[in-house]
Parts: C-alpha cells; sequence; structure tokens
C-alpha cells in the first residue's frame, strides 16, 4: 500500500483509527477457550466488528510467539484473513526487529513475503545496515521507533551531551545537540522516505510532537498510547496531524478488552466507532474531509 492509497482510506472512513490487536488469550472472553483456535476466533469477531471505523490492525507479535506454533497459527490466520476479507486495510506487525543485514532480511522476509504484512515496527539503534533489508521491499512501510510512550524512553531517547548543557548552566550560550530521538529521526532520513518509512511517537509525549513535526513534517507517525495509556488525541492531532492526516493513531486494550462478555465485540465495535467519531471531528477541523 502507497502513501496516497493510505491518505484515500482515512478519507474514505474518516479515521485514522489503528486497532491493536495484542490478543492475550489470558484476556479474551472465557467462552471462546471452547473453540478451536481461541485467539483467531477473538481476532476475526473483533475484525469483523470494527472494520468499519478503523483503516489499520497491528498485531502485537510477542501475543502470538510466546505461544509457540499454536500462536504463529493464528497470527497467520489473522494476517490471512485481513488480506482476503479488506485487502484495503493497512497491517502492522508490531515486532520491534532489528539486527545486523543477513537476520534483518530473515525477518523481511517473514513478515513481508510469507505474511504479507505491509509494515513492521523496527528498533534502529543497529543502525542502516540493520534496517536497509526492510526498505528493499516496494510498497512495503518501515516503522522505526523514535520517541515511545513508556516510562523508561527516557532512559535513552531523551539523552543529548551534556557538555552543551553544562555550559548553559554556566551562562555560556551554546546551541544545545539534539536528543537521541531526533537524531533517529534525522539520520533515518538519508536510508527511506515519506513513501516507505514511519515512526513511532508515543501519545503520552505529546509536548515533543512539534520538535518531531519540525524535523519530518510530512511523514505518515504511528501513535500508541491513546486509551487506556492516558495519551490526548486532541494534543496528538493537535500538533502532530499534517496535510494528509500522516497520523495512524493505535488503541489496543480500551477497544478490544473493552468488554469480556459474550458482548465483547459489539462492546469493541462501540469504542471504535466513539474514537471514530473524535477522529473525523478532528480531520474536518482541519479540512481533511
Amino acid at each position: 500500500m502507497n502513501r496516497q492509497e493510505l491518505f484515500e482510506q482515512i478519507k474514505k472512513k474518516k479515521s485514522f483509527l489503528c486497532v491493536g490487536l495484542d490478543s492475550d488469550i489470558n484476556k479474551i472472553p472465557k467462552h471462546l477457550l471452547d473453540c478451536e483456535d481461541p485467539v483467531f476466533s477473538f481476532n476475526k469477531a473483533i475484525i469483523d466488528a470494527t472494520l468499519p471505523y478503523t483503516v489499520a490492525y497491528k498485531p502485537n507479535i510477542a501475543f502470538y510467539e510466546s505461544r509457540g506454533s499454536k500462536g504463529w497459527d493464528s497470527l497467520e490466520k489473522t494476517i490471512n484473513y485481513l488480506n482476503e476479507k479488506a485487502p484495503e486495510v493497512f497491517t502492522i506487525a508490531d515486532a520491534k526487529r532489528g539486527d545486523i543485514g543477513n537476520t534483518s532480511k530473515l525477518y523481511a522476509k517473514a513478515f513481508f513475503e510469507n505474511m504479507n504484512f505491509d509494515a513492521i515496527t523496527v528498533a534502529p539503534y543497529m543502525g542502516e545496515d540493520s534496517v536497509s533489508p526492510f526498505l528493499e521491499y516496494k510498497s512495503k512501510w518501515v516503522i522505526l521507533l523514535a520517541l515511545t510512550s513508556n516510562k523508561g524512553a527516557s532512559d535513552f531517547q531523551l539523552y543529548r551531551r551534556d557538555v552543551g548543557e553544562a555550559l548553559n548552566r554556566l551562562g555560556i550560550r551554546s546551541v544545545l545537540p539534539k536528543r537521541l530521538f531526533e537524531r533517529v529521526i534525522l539520520t533515518s532520513q538519508q536510508w527511506g522516505y515519506v513513501e516507505n518509512m514511519m515512526y513511532v511517537v508515543g501519545a503520552t509525549k505529546s509536548d515533543y510532537f512539534i520538535k518531531v513535526r519540525q524535523h519530518a513534517p510530512y511523514h505518515f507517525l504511528l501513535v500508541p498510547g491513546i486509551g487506556a495509556q492516558g495519551g490526548s488525541l486532541e494534543e496528538v492531532a493537535k500538533h502532530g496531524m499534517n496535510n494528509q492526516c500522516g497520523l495512524l493513531v493505535n488503541s489496543s486494550r480500551g477497544i478490544i478488552f473493552a468488554s469480556d462478555g459474550a458482548d465483547f465485540a459489539e462492546v469493541a465495535a462501540e469504542k471504535a466507532r466513539e474514537v471514530k467519531d473524535q477522529m473525523e471531528g478532528l480531520l474536518k477541523e482541519k479540512g481533511l474531509v
């Protein structure tokens, strides 16, 4: 899927919602445990219920690979179902891969060829040769971790050399060096471009969206952290939306686990519709729909 096709889906559905399929077998409704493949049955019902309101789905691979071959079977059934039922929907393997070239080539083959995902999340900290194998695939996307929503993000992602700060504290004027997440965004734009690269920027880091957009004004951003993690959709849109929307905002637990009863799919649809309605209003404010 290319950038224009993704934008057309956003305009058509008046939504930039990504539903995260973090399908923990310990949290899915108990009555599904009698199914032959409980996780796939859960995913299928969630997809059928939320499809009118979402433009993307993002299985978190840990919830599948942790179950061994059964989990991989559930994941393959899920991506095959999505590709057959709704090929226009953007699919993201939230795998956070990133290794030396030969290994990355096989990761890329696994998710782009064997399972035909549109995109994969990649950790960029081993540098260009760990990312470039993913970028070799036409019409596929790499989504680089830039500024995540977890508490420990500040350990490294906000780091900048202390010398500039020390000089400023002494009254010596100095331009502060860029934070590590800024260097990731700027350096990686030499590897890919707006048609095949996105960035993960957490909704709970909304204060930094202005800086992100200064460095990457046209790229799409995958934004986790609304809903259960407390990020503000309005703040994200205010500082992060561009003239092609440029956002895929993910919600996982707040939608898929909104109910653990027999009505789980209907409640998930209701929650997804509520988010979609908010997004439609924000798109209208921007003049995009």
